[in-house]
């Protein structure tokens, strides 16, 4: 008699499983690690949305197009987060997202923004990190490092966003000096990987005197390890800045929820968790304001940035520059 009781039980659990909405959410490898914002983030989220948040990761920032790409009209991604300014142009816009429809809140961000489709969360300027307890000589531009012998580990622009904006700090900084620029740092490069995760985690292994990250990476080790022993070497080119990212799929299911997240993003919530998870700038700075150690970094005299309506017609050109040094 017990039997007709559960297959009743079962029955209501599913249609209650049924009810609640799925919301899924594109992003990278890092930020839905145990570190990352990830685990924070969906269980601020779900506090609020009577929904399931689920993220999938999917490598680095250019991976994620390549996904959209070959899963077109198809797509389950509600959400894509983590593309930047090098990668988010209106072509892409055009071809699979819908306009955000939210109303902005106060952003901090260095430069203006003005943008229908893309919701920025956070920034930062790339740089190149090293242990201070082992070097103190540092170069102050590509071409000290390019005369130096430091070993370096830099990521691939054609799957990583940070190995994206390597090529276009290069090519803002030097224009048509560029190609020059890469033939003189090739015998520093080590190695070239997939994602930001791996070469970081070869240079703290000490494999590499140097890893391509950011001014705000120094934070992580003073603030989550107590460890001082890292810094971002300044550039007096200039130091490129990206902007973080994400927008709402044409494909989405759940465009309401969808745009619900985006306005979350923007929230002081959301904002609080950055800069110790993601160990970046927030967008909006958060009530709280910035955690003790942020005050230490690295801030960059000179700040380059190529439009995103010019970063997609040179991002092609500046990639097959750095193929042909780097085949030499």
């Amino acid at each position: 008699m017990k039997y007709p009781l559960i297959a009743a039980g079962l029955c209501a659990a599913t249609v209650a499983g049924a009810e609640t909405p799925i919301l899924n959410v594109y992003t990278y490898d890092s930020f839905t690690s145990d570190w990352g914002p990830g685990p924070a983030v969906e269980a601020a989220f779900e506090d609020i949305c009577a929904c399931d948040l689920q993220f999938s990761a999917v490598g680095d920032g250019a991976a994620l197009i390549a996904r959209l790409n070959l899963e077109g009209d198809h797509s389950e991604a509600d959400v894509v987060l983590g593309l930047d300014t090098n990668l988010a142009d209106a072509a892409l816009a055009e071809q699979f997202f819908a306009p955000h429809g939210i109303e902005m809140p106060t952003l901090n961000l260095p430069i203006e923004w003005s943008n229908d489709t893309y919701v920025p969360y956070d920034w930062g300027y790339f740089a190149f990190v090293y242990d201070n307890t082992k070097k103190d000589t540092i170069p102050a531009n590509f071409r000290d490092l390019a005369a130096s012998d430091l070993k370096i580990v830099i990521q691939d622009p054609r799957s990583s966003t940070p190995g994206l904006g390597l090529l276009m700090w290069v090519k803002a900084a030097y224009g048509d000096e560029a190609p020059a620029i890469w033939g003189d740092l090739e015998d520093n490069i080590i190695t070239v990987t997939k994602g930001w995760s791996e070469s970081y985690g070869m240079f703290t292994a000490g494999e590499a005197d140097m890893v391509l990250s950011y001014t705000t990476s120094p934070a992580y080790h003073l603030i989550a390890e107590e460890d001082a022993s890292k810094s971002s070497a300044s550039f007096d080119e200039g130091h490129y800045l990206q902007v973080e990212v994400a927008a709402v799929t044409k494909s989405s299911d759940q465009p309401e929820l969808a745009r619900q997240f985006l306005d979350f993003m923007v929230s002081d919530t959301f904002q609080t968790i950055i800069p110790t998870t993601n160990w970046m700038y927030p967008a909006a700075t958060p009530a709280a304001g910035l955690p003790d150690g942020f005050e230490t970094l690295t801030t960059p005299d000179k700040a380059l940035l190529i439009p995103a309506e010019e970063a997609g017609a040179l991002r092609e050109a500046a990639l097959v520059e750095w193929l042909d040094a780097l085949s030499q």
